[in-house]
C-alpha cells in the first residue's frame, strides 16, 4: 500500500461549538484544504487543471466520528487515493490527534469539463500524478462507491 500524503493543521477557536470540540462539518472543511495541499504536492497549483478545461466536483462525503478534537490540537489529515476510476476518484481520509485517530471519512469527487459542466475523463497526466498516493487494493465498500462513476 503506497504512503497516505499528510497534511498538519491546528484547531482554531472558530472552529469549535459551544462544547468546546471542533463543530463536525468543519472536518470536510479539513478533508478539502488536505486534498488542496495533496493534490498541489502531486499534480501542481488545481488552478492550473481549471484553466486546463477540467474542475471536480464533490459527489459524495462521509465522515465517522471517533473522538473529540479541541482548540489548538494539532491534528494530522492523512489522505489516501482509493480509487482511480475512468471520472471520478475516491479519497480516505484519517484526522489524527497524535496517534488517536478522531475522524474517518471518505469522499468521492467527478471530474468535469469546466465549461460544459459535464462528466469528462480523469486526464491522464493527473492519473500518473496522483498514482504515487494510490492505495493497492479497493475494499468492496469502496468498489460500492464507485459503481455511479
Amino acid at each position: 500500500m503506497s504512503a497516505p500524503f499528510t497534511h498538519v493543521l491546528r484547531v482554531r477557536y472558530g472552529e469549535c461549538d459551544p462544547q468546546g470540540v471542533v463543530f463536525n462539518a468543519n472536518y470536510f472543511a479539513y478533508f478539502d484544504v488536505a486534498l488542496t495541499e495533496l493534490w498541489r504536492d502531486a499534480v501542481g497549483p488545481y488552478t492550473e487543471m481549471m484553466e486546463a478545461g477540467v474542475d471536480m466536483v464533490v459527489a459524495e462525503a462521509r465522515a465517522r466520528y471517533l473522538g473529540p478534537a479541541w482548540f489548538d490540537d494539532e491534528l494530522a489529515i492523512d489522505v489516501l487515493v482509493t480509487r482511480l476510476g475512468t471520472t471520478s476518484m475516491i479519497t480516505k481520509m484519517s484526522v489524527r490527534r497524535a496517534e488517536t485517530v478522531v475522524v474517518e471519512g471518505e469522499m468521492r469527487h467527478v471530474f468535469i469539463d469546466a465549461a460544459a459542466k459535464r462528466k469528462t475523463e480523469i486526464p491522464a497526466y493527473i492519473r500518473r500524478a496522483l498514482e504515487r498516493y494510490l492505495a493497492a487494493e479497493e475494499s468492496a465498500e469502496e468498489a460500492a462507491w464507485s459503481t455511479s462513476a
